[in-house]
């Protein structure tokens, strides 16, 4: 990919990795004792491992925790007596003397949220009368995330020259990158949250009115069958709307997918065959929540209720190094390739149970390179695979 592939979020990040990177060098070099050259390099040094300590506080966002804790370090940065933080409407955080001036930090801080220019603030709008209190200036720049002020970070002190006012402009850059990294993240977060609620309501309403239908036609001839069937259904349901993170072990999805095929072997008895072919070493591996579920669903659905006699679904995942590799079969009825195709880019509304949305999430979580390989022709069936890495940033099952 060419430079102009490459992202401002890509920039962000790889930016935040190295600084993160550079305070563990430090670090591991300090414990060590090892020499940095000279006083220039250790300044510099210094600088990067207090960034490299605000750093995960600031990737909470702006809230009173995160910048309370962010700014002891943000006051070392700037060598100043005093440093606030502010978001939109209030005072954030204080950190340094003269805290009886923290109210006034938002009243500070108002025309740079209203202009998004930095001010120097001197006299009578900072000075307190107090003989010992050494706040008489303050320098404020905007913090800014996605082209909007969002908030400020003043820098108090008794004096302020070119060089204050143009370091707490660029310590306000670095501070507003890393609250727009924070929102990329809840972006993220809720973007996810949104396609797994939908990806809920498009659990299909025929799978529960067959379930249930199945289930009733065993109340008189078999009612200890039934009771059997409503308590998978009830567990089924349960796991499907359960609260909790967005990824689980592939062991725990697949013992849900169990549940699934027990409900629908019920309706269509011995025309589903089902195989499993798992290996063990793939069974604590975190996947996305109903990631292969879905799947399963498809392949019955649009796989066999279409279909002349016996149906035979496959769910099968292998170890594959690094990676696993799982994968859902079906001989049914297939389907056209144009239109897996125009599925998974969204372009069609056609009824597929969630395709295109495991997908996205794939392709959200773990990057293009993890989407859906759908194999079909019709009349041929139907084979959807995808692989997942073993071990992944911000992946742990929940």
């Amino acid at each position: 990919m060419g430079a102009a592939g490459i992202g401002p979020w890509v920039v962000l990040v790889a930016a935040t990795v190295v600084v993160a990177l550079v305070a563990l060098v430090i670090g591991w070099a300090i414990l060590r004792g090892r020499d940095l050259g000279g006083p220039a390099d250790r300044a510099t040094f210094a600088t990067l491992h207090t960034a490299g300590l605000a750093a995960p506080h600031l990737r909470e966002g702006l809230t009173p925790t995160g910048a309370s804790r962010a700014a002891k370090h943000l006051r070392t940065l700037l060598g100043t007596s005093a440093v606030a933080l502010t978001d939109a409407g209030s005072t954030l955080a204080w950190d340094g003397a003269g805290n009886h001036h923290a109210p006034q930090a938002a009243e500070h801080a108002a025309e740079v949220l209203r202009t998004g220019r930095s001010v120097v603030l001197e006299g009578p709008e900072v000075f307190c009368g107090s003989v010992d209190c050494p706040i008489r200036t303050a320098v404020v720049s905007p913090v800014t995330s996605e082209d909007r002020v969002v908030g400020a970070l003043i820098a108090y002190g008794p004096e302020t020259n070119a060089g204050l006012v143009r370091a707490t402009d660029e310590v306000a850059r670095w501070v507003s990158a890393q609250v727009e990294l924070a929102d990329l993240d809840q972006s993220r977060s809720r973007a996810a949250e949104a396609e797994l609620r939908a990806l809920r309501a498009q659990i299909s309403p025929h799978f529960v009115y067959n379930s249930l239908a199945a289930i009733a036609s065993f109340v008189r001839t078999d009612p200890e069958r039934a009771r059997e069937l409503l308590l998978e259904f009830a567990d089924f349901t349960r796991y499907a709307f359960r609260r909790g993170g967005e990824f689980t072990t592939f062991s725990d999805e697949l013992r849900n997918i169990e549940r699934y095929l027990v409900l629908e072997q019920a309706r269509f008895g011995d025309r589903l065959q089902v195989q499993l072919v798992v290996a063990p070493e793939v069974l604590p591996v975190a996947v996305p929540f109903l990631a292969v579920q879905p799947l399963v669903e498809n392949a019955v659905r649009h796989g066999l209720e279409g279909k002349t006699g016996v149906g035979h679904v496959t769910l099968g995942a292998q170890d594959a190094g690094s990676e696993a590799l799982i994968w859902v079969e079906d001989d049914g009825v297939g389907t056209d390739p144009e239109l897996v195709r125009r599925i998974l880019a969204g372009e069609s509304e056609a009824d597929s149970v969630g395709l295109g949305n495991v997908d996205a999430r794939l392709r959200q979580v773990f990057g293009d390179d993890y989407g859906l390989v759908v194999e079909t022709a019709p009349g041929a069936g139907t084979k959807v695979s995808f692989r997942v890495p073993k071990f992944h940033p911000g992946v742990r099952a929940g």
